[in-house]
């Protein structure tokens, strides 16, 4: 079937293989009549938008001809008079007709407006959020309706985010939801439903002091920022507290032994069979585990993931025949990907670098105890990662200054105390000993982390550690 996602890195896909769209002006042809969502844009709005105030003589001829090169891509097996039933004329221009499942941010739009019981809502929008692999269409963010549509997908993001916390507490999910609503209200502080939310599961959880807090803190921001006093909704909100006339906080649900989400299915890929028996061994004993496959080569182990559909990998760095990196790389590469995590004994920087870089979500060392294993395969799971710090410091001796032009730019302009987390977190401490350092509680130092990911627009801990030392904010020896 013919996939396309905009949700992340902009790619069509055939059957799970991705497809060759060409240079970047090519792919921003078939961008933007993904935007348009089946709609026809015209040839002048194309050339205005791809070349803005500056379109080539030849600007006709080259629209005809990336569109000639894209319709062979997406249907190479189509006749050469035969019509295009994909990318197709549609007088003065051209459309994109797919399927709205065929396109996620079509897909994703259609499951944020969808409504139902909370139980449906709070599936619907995990589906949502789950098809997310990075910032939507960022390729062609220099472009201004590409920029507008980012921004348009980044703001019904944000209402599934609350539409799935507020069927959440509708289900009584409150104890869980409380630490994703704090980072969420830091990182959009001016959102009155993070607020509202993150007040209601905190007095649901019968910590009243804290929910009025939380409404506290709302009103100090927006006055310093906005000069204004609450919403008339977070005041009654906030009487309502204080007279204790909302609700009594339904009781917390009990999970059910083998429910969805309940078992991660773990893929074992290593070139030694001891080591994959022994591995088997640990997840065979520790619940909420379950062994998805084996792979004793890079090949093996791509196949294995296609076939499995794990939610982790664990991924050797050397292997014969491919090799992990490589193997890292097409698995990251390839549609809705696993999370991976490198095992490595004492795998070249070089290699470990250029992992990270591929996206992989960190790396444990093949000695390391099993708890330290089961750790990062839960971390990679919740979309966090856990980087062993003996890798993480020869790293950072190895790379820093190899400063790199995309880090993110907001960087320069975090206050000093999110700058000393996300410092300690380039050193490879865990939450509890960054929290030992700087005397502050464990759950903190995990909000912290979060808003550094939502403000810097990064999707986990490795990604933190390469910001770190690509824009020299860690050096070699510095403490």
């Amino acid at each position: 079937m013919l996939t396309f996602t905009a949700l992340g890195p902009f790619q069509a896909w055939a059957d799970g293989a991705p497809l060759d769209l060409g240079g970047q002006r090519q792919r921003a042809v078939l961008a933007r009549l993904l935007v348009a969502g089946g709609r026809a844009v015209p040839v002048h709005t194309l050339i205005d938008e791809l070349w803005p105030g500056d379109p080539p003589a030849q600007a006709l001829s080259t629209i005809q001809g990336y569109v000639s090169r894209l319709r062979r891509a997406l249907e190479p097996g189509r006749a050469p008079r035969e019509e295009a039933g994909v990318l197709v004329s549609a007088p003065p221009g051209y459309a994109l007709r797919a399927r709205t499942e065929q396109v996620d941010a079509w897909h994703f739009e259609t499951l944020v407006k969808s409504d139902g019981t909370p139980a449906q809502v709070w599936a619907a929008m995990d589906t949502a959020l789950g098809l997310w692999r990075g910032p939507a269409l960022a390729e062609f963010a220099e472009l201004s309706w590409a920029a507008t549509e980012a921004g348009r997908l980044e703001e019904l993001r944000l209402i599934a985010v609350e539409r799935r916390a507020d069927a959440g507490l509708a289900l009584g999910r409150a104890t869980s939801l409380v630490a994703d609503l704090e980072a969420h209200a830091s990182a959009y502080p001016l959102r009155e439903e993070a607020w509202r939310l993150l007040a209601v599961a905190l007095y649901r959880m019968g910590r009243q002091g804290d929910a009025l807090a939380a409404l506290r803190r709302a009103r100090a921001v927006w006055r310093d920022e906005l000069g204004l006093d609450l919403s008339a909704g977070l005041r009654r909100l906030e009487a309502d507290m204080l007279a204790q006339r909302l609700e009594e906080p339904p009781a917390e649900p009990v999970a059910e032994p083998g429910a969805a989400g309940g078992v991660l299915r773990v893929l074992v890929a290593d070139d030694q069979a001891l080591v994959r028996t022994g591995l088997k061994a640990m997840l065979d004993s520790e619940a909420g585990f379950a062994q998805a496959g084996e792979a004793a080569n890079g090949e093996e182990a791509i196949s294995a993931v296609r076939e499995t559909r794990p939610d982790v990998v664990l991924l050797d760095i050397q292997m014969p025949r491919l090799d992990g990196l490589a193997a890292a790389r097409r698995i990251l590469a390839g549609e809705r990907p696993p999370k991976v995590v490198m095992m490595t004994t004492f795998g070249s920087d070089e290699n470990l670098y250029a992992a990270l870089r591929a996206g992989v979500s960190g790396f444990v060392l093949k000695t390391s105890p099993p708890e330290q294993i089961l750790a990062a395969i839960r971390a990679a799971a919740a979309g966090d990662a856990l980087i062993d710090p003996a890798v993480t410091t020869r790293l950072i001796s190895a790379f820093t200054g190899r400063t790199d032009p995309a880090s993110p730019p907001a960087l320069a302009g975090l206050p000093d105390d999110r700058l000393d987390v996300l410092k300690l977190v380039a050193r490879g401490l865990t939450n509890r000993q960054i929290g030992q350092t700087l005397a502050l509680p464990e759950e903190e130092v995990g909000l912290v982390v979060k808003s550094l990911l939502e403000h810097l627009g990064l999707f986990d801990r490795a990604q933190l550690v390469m910001a770190a030392y690509e824009s020299g904010l860690v050096t070699p020896g510095a403490k």
